[in-house]
Parts: C-alpha cells; structure tokens; sequence
C-alpha cells in the first residue's frame, strides 16, 4: 500500500495509527506487568503511617504535584543534585503514583533527608521567606485546618485492597493517630518522609553485573 492512499484516506490512517500504538504499548509496557523489579517492594519499604498518609493526600490536594517531580532519573546532573537514582520498587504502594513530569520547582523524591522540620514549616507559610525567589505559593490555612480523622481508616481499608499491606491494628489506630493534628503536621510528616535510605542504593547496585 502506497503511503499516499493512508494519507489521503483520514479513517484508514486513524485504524493505523492506533494498531501501531497498540503494539508499541504492548512492546513496552506490558513485559513490565510481570517483571519482578516493578512489582516487588525494595527491602524496608513499608506503608506509609496514618499521619503521613493524610499528608500525601493532602500534598496532592494543594497541587503540590503539578510543580513537583518525584523520580530522579539516572542522569549525573540529576543524581548529584538530588541523590540515587529512583527505582520502581520504591512505589509499589503509591496509588496514584506521584512521579511528574514537570519541574516548576526541585525534585521532592528525597527532600527528607535535605531540610528540617521547621525548614519546611516556614517555607510553607511564606516560600520568600526561606528562598527569596521562590514563585511558590504560600499555604498559611494548613495551620489552621484541622485533618478529618474520621476518614483516615477508610482510606487504610481502600489502599488495603490494591495491594498495600496495612494491617488491622493500623487501620484501628489511624483515626486516634492522626485525630487534633493540624493539616501542616501532616504534609510535613509526608515531607520528611520522602526518600529512600541507603539500602536502596545496596540493592541496586547488587543487581549490576559483576566486573569481575
């Protein structure tokens, strides 16, 4: 078939170019359904707390996604400035995956380790306060706000049934755990939490074939 009659012909070239998307997806993506690097959770990673969970809700709420990425990719620019490269089974419990494209602000993937508690805390109430030419927006009503312990639990039971291993005692104890706690104890929790310590970089590197 001559490439003249698919470009003349508006329908035929549409049936093409979805089949030929539907290959390049089942190519790429679905070897990945059953690799074990993808689907296995990396050693010590566990669920995230009840706190820090309202937290990353809440992170997700305000946007904060939109301008931040959470994967560092292997390239030297990226790993000196944020740290080791992201691998997939540090977000085998991430629904929704909170991975980015686009960079307004710094990669968050391991920000935990970077600054303090109250670091965050005066750089959420006024970004200008700590870097004075921020274009981040301030968040003063997360001082105020209390979090709705009422639905923390729910939430447990829901992410429970995808495949994240909460257990019964922290779906019982999430609403008291997070109950009285401001909106800002939460997101900062989540903060400090993003970043995946050093036996992240041992198991990747276990993996790499022996030079020997």
């Amino acid at each position: 078939m001559k490439h003249q009659k698919i470009e003349k012909n508006v329908g035929l070239m549409i049936i093409l170019i979805i089949v030929a998307l539907s290959f390049g997806t089942l190519v790429e993506l679905v070897p990945l359904l059953f690799a074990k690097e993808t689907n296995e959770p990396i050693a010590g990673l566990k669920p995230l707390p009840a706190l820090e969970l309202e937290g990353r809700d809440i992170y997700i709420r305000e946007g904060c996604n939109t301008c931040h990425s959470q994967m560092i990719r292997p390239l030297r620019a990226e790993t000196e400035r944020y740290g080791h490269y992201s691998v997939a089974g540090e977000f085998v419990y991430n629904h929704p995956f909170l991975w980015g494209s686009k960079r307004t602000g710094p990669d968050l993937a391991r920000v935990g380790k970077r600054y303090s508690d109250d670091w965050h805390r005066a750089h959420l109430y006024n970004p200008r306060d700590v870097v004075p030419e921020s274009n981040m927006p301030a968040f003063p009503w997360l001082f105020e706000d209390e979090i709705d312990a009422d639905m923390t639990g729910a939430k447990m039971i829901a992410l429970r049934k995808v495949g994240v291993p909460y257990t019964d005692e922290d779906i019982s104890g999430a609403g008291e755990a997070v109950a009285g706690k401001k909106e800002i104890e939460a997101l900062v929790a989540y903060l400090s939490l993003i970043h995946i310590s050093e036996p992240t970089r041992h198991i990747c590197l276990s993996r790499m074939p022996s030079s020997a």
